[in-house]
């Protein structure tokens, strides 16, 4: 099916170097329909605040680019822990969350994909989540129009999101259900220990996950193989069919109406090839 008439939406993480009108940019050259983006480094707490021509030529570049701004998934910074057992971390952590929020409205996007936290073996897996809900709602009280989007996690260390429990938990804390997602990210769930390479372990992980969080909740989702294998708990992204999960996969989802009008976006490990695997994501539905 031609990219125009599916309803499904795929691009990849693009750089945003140079500033964030660029992500836009770079989207475009690999015939992306959604991207993500960082609105800011995401390595460093600080950064300058967006300024109006800045956001003015974001804007402009969206809406020349036929994206929808549903279809752009920013993602916050890896600095940031809304889980740290650390009161003055946690702080640092919830500030520099509300400021990712308050950036992706002044761009005029409405969501923000973000890994829910880490209790750093310090604090029970409860009271970690009880306290990035805390984190999420505080965030969600002082900002207005974007929803906080929950990324499952891959396992490692001691990051939480990667069962489908411990999302269903923090969402269940949250007190502005209307302004809460998910994003699934396909690498993470699989070696987190969901198999998703046949058509039976497929369907049974879908009715998993709508039966714990809900399929209402899903608001984006990372197209990524795995080169490690099933359950290892590493998160190490692989380019399309290259890797653990296999091609199979791929297509079950290209042609499931429950992942329409979402942004589908790659963050497989080489980008020269993303065109390419937009084409072939394309080129698997029915």
């Amino acid at each position: 099916m031609s990219k125009e008439k599916s309803k499904k939406f795929v691009g990849a993480h693009c750089s945003a170097s140079g500033g964030v009108y660029n992500a836009v940019i770079n989207a475009q050259k690999i015939g992306a329909k959604a991207f993500a983006l960082f609105t800011k480094n995401q390595r460093r707490w600080d950064a300058k605040p967006l300024d109006t021509e800045t956001i003015d030529k974001f804007k402009k570049a969206l809406a020349d680019s036929g994206i929808l701004p549903k279809h752009v998934l920013p993602h916050d910074s890896y600095l940031i822990n809304l889980g740290h057992p650390d009161e003055q971390k946690l702080i640092k952590s919830r500030m520099a969350f509300i400021d990712e929020l308050e950036r992706c409205e002044q761009l005029g996007l409405d969501r923000l994909n973000f890994h829910p936290g880490s209790h750093l073996k310090e604090v029970s897996e409860d009271e970690c989540i009880a306290t990035i809900a805390d984190s999420i709602n505080i965030a969600l009280d002082k900002t207005s129009g974007v929803s906080a989007v929950i990324e499952n996690t891959a396992g490692q260390g001691s990051n939480l999101g990667y069962k489908f429990e411990q999302l269903a938990q923090i969402i269940e804390k949250v007190e502005d259900k209307s302004r809460v997602g998910v994003c699934i990210d396909t690498c993470h769930m699989f070696v987190a220990g969901y198999d998703i390479r046949t058509r039976e372990t497929y369907d049974k992980t879908w009715t998993d996950f709508d039966n714990i969080v809900g399929f209402n909740y899903l608001m984006g989702m990372h197209i990524n193989d795995s080169k490690t294998p099933f359950e290892s708990k590493k998160d190490r992204h692989h380019s399309l069919g290259e890797g653990e999960i296999g091609l199979d996969f791929f297509k079950f989802l290209m042609n499931d109406e429950r992942m329409d009008d979402i942004p589908l976006i790659l963050e497989t490990i080489d980008d020269t090839i993303w065109e390419q695997e937009i084409e072939l994501l394309y080129s698997f539905e029915n």
